[in-house]
Parts: structure tokens; C-alpha cells; sequence
């Protein structure tokens, strides 16, 4: 039996799921910073989870958000997708409008730049970002925007 196709969030569900992530990511942070990295370095089905901080568009202060993440090389993937939301995570629009950002993986803190993946990139990486992390093609799914993928390259 084929999988019904996932339905969008409701404005509730979007609501509720915004506070939701915004909880987590908090603990998350923490205890990865607490930990060095040991814990909150993997996600649900194991897919791997960096800290990024960047600097707010409108204050100018700086933002830490857990990841999760594609090592490409040298290059570091991120997915835009918010569960599959209406709208693009907080942290995305920091990202555009300021793309010098910190990633943190284990102990490692490497300041990078970050870019929008064109169409055709987004088309290659998607497989392996699917690979990686399921979810990702629900979300898609989920949502009539098209999830960014984000590209960070060493600064």
C-alpha cells in the first residue's frame, strides 16, 4: 500500500512547532556546548547535528542554532526545511542577509560562508541529503515553497 502523501501543517500546528523548535534547539545547544559535542552531535536515525552561529539581520547579535548537516568535502549542507513549515526558518533569512557564520562540530569552530544552492545543485545534493536524513522529502512534500539548501564553504 503506496504512503498518503504528508498534509501541511495547520497555522496551530505551525505555532505550536515554532515554540517546539525553538525549545529544543535551546537544550540542544546547551548540552552540546556542556558536553563538548558528545551529546547533541546526532539526531533521530543518527543524521549528524552542528552548532552554527549567526548574526541577526535586524540586531546585529549573534545566534547559535543546531543543524543538522551533509559534509560535501570541504563544504557543510544545511537544509532550510523547518519540518516541512510554510515559511523559512528564522535562521535562514540571518544566513542571506549575513553569510559569515561560525560552525561547530565537536570542538571544531570554523568560520564559513554561506550561499544558496542554485536548482541544479540543489538537485544533485538533494539524494544525499535524503540519504542522510528521510524526513527531508516528506517536508518537501509538506510544503508548496521550495525548501532552501544552504552551501558554506570555509571563510
Amino acid at each position: 500500500m503506496a504512503k498518503a502523501a504528508p498534509r501541511p501543517w495547520t497555522p496551530t500546528q505551525e505555532r505550536i512547532g515554532s515554540v517546539a523548535i525553538k525549545v529544543m534547539s535551546g537544550v540542544n545547544v546547551w548540552l552540546f556546548r556542556l558536553s563538548r559535542g558528545r551529546l547533541g552531535a546526532r539526531f533521530r536515525g543518527g543524521a549528524p547535528v552542528c552548532l552554527v552561529t549567526v548574526t541577526g539581520r535586524r540586531t546585529g547579535q549573534p545566534h547559535t542554532v543546531p543543524l543538522l548537516y551533509l559534509q560535501h568535502g570541504e563544504e557543510i549542507v544545511f537544509v532550510a526545511s523547518k519540518g516541512g513549515m510554510s515559511h523559512h526558518p528564522l535562521w535562514y533569512h540571518n544566513m542571506i542577509a549575513n553569510p559569515r557564520v561560525e560552525v561547530e562540530i565537536g570542538t571544531t569552530r570554523r568560520a564559513m560562508t554561506v550561499r544558496q544552492a542554485t536548482d541544479d545543485e540543489k538537485a544533485r545534493l538533494w539524494p544525499d541529503l535524503v540519504a542522510m536524513y528521510p524526513d527531508y522529502d516528506d517536508y518537501q512534500a509538506r510544503t508548496t515553497r521550495s525548501i532552501p539548501v544552504l552551501i558554506c564553504r570555509p571563510a
